[in-house]
């Protein structure tokens, strides 16, 4: 099939590429000219595991090529992507803006049916609102589609290759026919393609995101109340993850969730919700524990130095949002930094992969150490907020020498308290008792 995807950003080009990959022909189309050169040039913008491998076959065998010309884009195309942004306003509700601009673009310049589809995550009745916008000035039928994606950063290639589900709304039965064709390669194991109406898709997006971070939010929480009843969330963590109705995924505590999905996607939904009259309580809840979690470690911190950090040297481990992705977008590091510079304190660096996109948002205000190791150089502590498996099993003689202090701060409980024990470490972690060794400090 011929398909064009509106939005070369995080969805659009996993979208692009992997439907290439099972036989289509894809154009992607953006607006931003020096992406599109990048694109054109093999240069893949964004880091997802796995993807630049099938970004360059596609790219090489001519099923994958890329564009600024809306037109040129969509020519012969049955079936048009809109993956484009969706940020929020300082109400929380998503900004249609982008969709809606396109929409009105592609009415006019549509030549045959198409399948228009919603891919961006929007709020309910997003679609009713593309169809207007483009049923102004088109001259032939066309039909548009809710396909919110369910993509995890990290493994996102995987995610679209072997789908749980694909959850397709609309009403048109030609519209089901081609949405049908598109996804039978991808569904050859029986994973379901779940069919409902356009509002229902919209919303189905919405609350599974809402509900994944209000089960991650409810173990930091229950981790928390450990922290005052002396019990360990790692055990209780354990004892309910093996209950088949609650799942063991999304109940690591933590210092709160990330990423443009979550934190958007739950003020979004608690904004509809607001729009029809109804108080949705729990989300508020959401909203309000996570924001105080992400920096549930500064106290420890400043109380562990005397509530003091002037002059104090922090090793950060960990920049992204989630191990094996580049993006820092609400990022608890970013919050956690900003306090720890506020507060006095020197900070110094390490991701394998975000130490580019914080450099372009905190510039030369803190250090970046080209390995793990560089960054502990000389440092009174190291914090670790992201988990990325290289952390969680360092050299610790190397990490003896090379810091004055044997202290960590363990936003994501990396390590085992009896680990710590053993290596003569002082350790925080959450929902867990401190680890309280003797600090021998360094001449």
């Amino acid at each position: 099939m011929k398909l064009a995807v509106v939005g070369t950003g995080y969805v659009g080009l996993v979208t692009g590429t992997c439907f290439a990959e099972t036989g289509n022909q894809v154009t992607c189309v953006d607006i931003d000219e020096r992406k599109v050169e990048k694109l054109n040039n093999g240069i893949v913008p964004i880091y997802e595991p796995g993807l630049e491998t099938l970004f360059h076959r596609n790219v090489e065998e001519g099923r994958l090529i890329f564009t600024t010309n809306l037109e040129e884009g969509i020519k012969d195309a049955e079936v048009i992507f809109l993956a484009l942004p969706t940020p929020p306003g300082e109400d929380g509700s998503a900004d249609l803006k982008y969709i809606l601009k396109v929409a009105s673009d592609l009415g006019p310049i549509l030549s045959q049916y198409a399948v228009i589809v919603d891919k961006s995550t929007v709020p309910v009745g997003t679609a009713e609102k593309v169809h207007a916008h483009i049923a102004d000035n088109a001259k032939v039928d066309f039909d548009v589609v809710s396909n919110p994606e369910f993509l995890r950063e990290g493994v996102a290639v995987e995610d679209f290759m072997k789908p749980d589900r694909v959850v397709i709304g609309t009403k048109s039965e030609r519209a089901k026919g081609v949405m049908n064709k598109l996804y039978a390669p991808l569904v050859r194991q029986g994973n379901p393609v779940i069919f409902m109406d356009e509002r229902s898709a919209e919303m189905t997006k919405y609350a599974a995101n809402a509900f994944l971070a209000t089960k991650i939010t409810f173990m930091n929480e229950i981790a928390n109340l450990c922290e005052r009843a002396g019990a360990n969330v790692d055990d209780i963590r354990r004892g309910i993850g093996t209950d088949s109705r609650i799942g063991k995924r999304f109940l690591f505590a933590g210092i709160g969730y990330g990423g443009s999905c979550f934190p958007k996607d739950v003020q979004a939904l608690a904004k509809t919700a607001k729009d029809f009259n109804y108080d949705f309580k729990v989300l508020k809840s959401v909203m309000e524990v996570n924001y105080e979690q992400k920096i549930k470690m500064m106290p420890l911190i400043l109380n562990h130095f005397g509530g003091d950090l002037k002059g104090k040297t922090i090793a950060v481990w960990g920049l992204a949002f989630k191990p094996y992705t580049d993006d820092i977008r609400e990022a608890p590091a970013l919050d956690n930094i900003r306090a720890l510079l506020e507060a006095g304190a020197k900070v110094t660096v390490y991701d394998p992969e975000a130490m580019d996109n914080v450099r372009n948002q905190l510039g030369n205000s803190i250090a970046y150490a080209h390995t793990q190791y560089a960054a502990l150089d000389d440092a009174d502590a190291l914090f670790i907020i992201t988990e990325w498996p290289l952390f969680r099993t360092p050299d610790f003689d190397k990490m003896n020498l090379l810091m004055k202090n044997k202290v960590i701060f363990d936003g994501r409980n990396v390590y085992e308290l009896e680990q710590m024990r053993e290596q003569n470490y002082t350790y925080y972690s959450v929902g867990r008792e401190a680890v309280l060794a003797p600090v021998e400090q360094k001449v």
